[in-house]
């Protein structure tokens, strides 16, 4: 049996607040773990998920790069 509540932030700050400093240790941990989770999650697919350049454009990139290095070697 699953019963949902909604809670305010203020009300689970007070509740997380009362908490014994096991239990609040514990809850620490376990929200910094699924920050990093997260986190990790979010830039994975944003990078997957972001912009890529077109044949045009790499041929720009590369043809730049060569004339740099051609121009650094004189």
């Amino acid at each position: 049996m699953q019963v949902l509540v909604d809670i305010g932030f203020k009300q689970l700050l007070k509740i997380a607040k009362e908490l014994p400093t096991g239990q609040l240790k514990q809850l620490k941990a376990v929200i910094d773990k699924e920050a990093k989770n997260s986190n990790s999650t979010d830039l994975e697919a944003q990078l997957l998920n972001g912009p890529t350049a077109t044949k045009k454009q790499l041929e720009v990139i590369e043809n730049n790069r060569k004339a740099i290095n051609h121009w650094r070697t004189k």
